[in-house]
């Protein structure tokens, strides 16, 4: 095994959730957004992961990656608001598919992963530093 992938799979985690973390604060940022680039409210956001092989030396030593960040087909909150100014002439909004307990959820997990990262990047760190005093 490389000396040093326990580092780069850690390091790629991290990465892999702090894109996540965005993510999610980005859906938390607009879940009220009735308006959006594409027409209608803003559509939440989600974050697919996949493995991938680090280097060539150790084919089967996988790291993590964000393949791609897609939109939710779940439908859009119908809320009775005939003051809102994107109301419809029957004084439904249309709102984002976001349900904010679901997301903050979502932003503990992400967080415990990182924090689970960090502390097998360090652990891993302090493993070499040790190895490094024995040489003495």
């Amino acid at each position: 095994m490389d000396s040093f992938g326990a580092l780069r799979i850690s390091a790629s985690a991290l990465w892999a959730q702090r894109q996540r973390m965005n993510v999610i604060a980005s859906n938390m940022a607009n879940v009220n957004s009735t308006r959006s680039e594409q027409g209608g409210p803003y559509r939440k956001k989600e974050v697919i992961f996949s493995s991938f092989p680090l280097n060539n030396i150790s084919p089967n030593i996988e790291g993590v990656k964000v393949i791609d960040i897609v939109e939710s087909d779940e439908p859009f909150k119908i809320v009775y608001d005939p003051s809102h100014p994107d109301a419809k002439e029957n004084g439904y909004v249309e709102m984002p598919n976001i349900n904010i307990i679901e997301e903050m959820v979502n932003m503990m997990m992400s967080y415990r992963a990182y924090e689970a990262s960090i502390s097998t990047f360090n652990i891993t760190k302090t493993m070499f530093m040790k190895t490094l005093e024995l040489g003495r």
